[in-house]
């Protein structure tokens, strides 16, 4: 599997498709998986 294209389909999962969107997302393993494979890519902050 192309690696860029796996990114490419996890950003997208996350539902930021466009560079400086902002989602808010549950946190659970799966979603800290996903954002772990792409965590060069995307930047993280708690909402509490």
């Amino acid at each position: 599997m192309d690696t860029l294209e796996a990114h490419k389909r996890t950003i997208k999962a996350l539902g930021l498709g466009r560079p400086n969107r902002s989602v808010i997302k549950t946190d659970t393993p799966q979603m800290r998986g996903m954002i772990e494979a792409v965590r060069h890519l995307v930047k993280v902050e708690e909402v509490k």
